[in-house]
């Protein structure tokens, strides 16, 4: 990848994270251990692996939270900047926010969601060489009718901005990055709620403004549902999804400093093992992610779920597909499945079974 230069880089990273409750009550969902490290962590690497260098985030949610632990940017090569959003302000609004302190004449605007692999040298390259007033990251995808649709012209404009229908004529959908020029941004009305996809995009159209798209098929996921999250971590893991800051090499898991894992457990599927976590003898975790001090005990088994920072899964129980908040504990013999959610604090008796429902 080519490297950027004469561009910021804004994150959005204000939202609440509701899909991913519990796990969000006690952090912003881009601050949740992803592979090793806050998912943030991804996101601003391949910032600076592009060579971009000054970040403004876009804040709100437990803002306090993301300048504690990034500070300055200093250590990750970055200069990072942050603003705080005093109401929510939607997409268009919270970019809007942030103009003040944007510096180049270009801004890459990113959704503080998105796991992505497209490469943003080339991204910005195409809305230069188009001379476009924004352009837009579209990602092709299986499904497109669970999206909006952007269909483009043949010389890559985007011709119109269509909301979800079972027979969708493209299968191109909005993947949440965007470039803008700096004198569009200023353009978007101040201190309101904007949505971009409703208005300022399809505002750009009719007022017969240059809307470029930039099509490929590079990974991409959103993470923010529980089931997105397990995989996006594990394709992290694995090295499916590309990314310069995990802390070890890719592989089928990802044991951080201080975890003990059992001779015999299997740990497997990209799982990762936070930081004082502990795998007993005989269990088995897959496609999973532990957070700091979780445990699982001996022959429980752990699939596709995720054990916030010190829940407890105790010997013989069974969670596929499950979210425990933190200090959670599902007793011995326990059988969770489908989208099961228990929520901080919360103790479940030895051989309770639960389905699909939150605790």
């Amino acid at each position: 990848m080519t490297s950027v230069s004469g561009a910021d880089a804004v994150i959005l990273v204000g939202g609440k994270g509701t899909r991913l409750r519990p796990l969000t009550l006690s952090a912003p969902k881009p601050m949740l251990p992803t592979a090793g490290v806050p998912f943030l962590s991804h996101m601003l690497s391949r910032i600076r692996a592009a060579g971009i260098t000054h970040v403004v985030l876009g804040t709100s949610y437990r803002a306090e939270v993301f300048e504690r632990y990034f500070g300055d940017g200093s250590a990750l090569g970055l200069d990072i900047e942050y603003v705080v959003e005093s109401e929510p302000l939607d997409t268009g609004g919270a970019i809007r926010n942030v103009a003040d302190h944007l510096r180049a004449d270009d801004a890459v605007i990113f959704n503080g969601d998105i796991l992505s692999g497209a490469d943003l040298a080339a991204l910005v390259a195409a809305h230069r060489t188009s001379r476009a007033d924004v352009t837009l990251h579209l990602q092709r995808v299986d499904d497109p009718s669970r999206f909006g649709s952007v269909p483009t012209a043949d010389d890559g404009r985007v011709t119109a901005f269509l909301e979800k229908t079972p027979n969708p004529p493209t299968d191109q959908i909005n993947a949440g990055c965007y470039v803008f020029r700096r004198s569009v941004i200023e353009e978007i009305p101040a201190g309101r709620r904007v949505s971009v996809e409703r208005e300022t995009f399809p505002g750009l159209l009719e007022r017969g403004r240059h809307v470029h798209g930039f099509v490929d098929d590079s990974y991409w996921l959103d993470v923010g549902t529980p089931e997105a999250f397990v995989r996006g971590s594990a394709d992290l893991v694995t090295g499916i999804a590309p990314s310069a800051a995990l802390p070890g090499p890719a592989g089928q898991r990802l044991v951080l400093d201080g975890a003990v894992v059992a001779g015999d457990a299997e740990v497997t599927g990209g799982s990762t093992v936070g930081a004082g976590a502990r795998v007993a003898s005989g269990a088995r975790v897959r496609g999973s992610v532990l957070f700091d001090g979780a445990e699982v005990a001996e022959g429980a088994v752990v699939e596709h779920s995720v054990l916030g920072a010190g829940a407890r899964v105790g010997k013989d129980a069974v969670l596929r597909g499950v979210v425990l908040g933190d200090r959670a504990v599902v007793g011995a013999g326990c059988e969770l499945l489908d989208g099961a959610r228990v929520w901080p604090e919360i103790e479940l008796p030895d051989s309770a079974i639960r389905f699909s429902s939150d605790a």
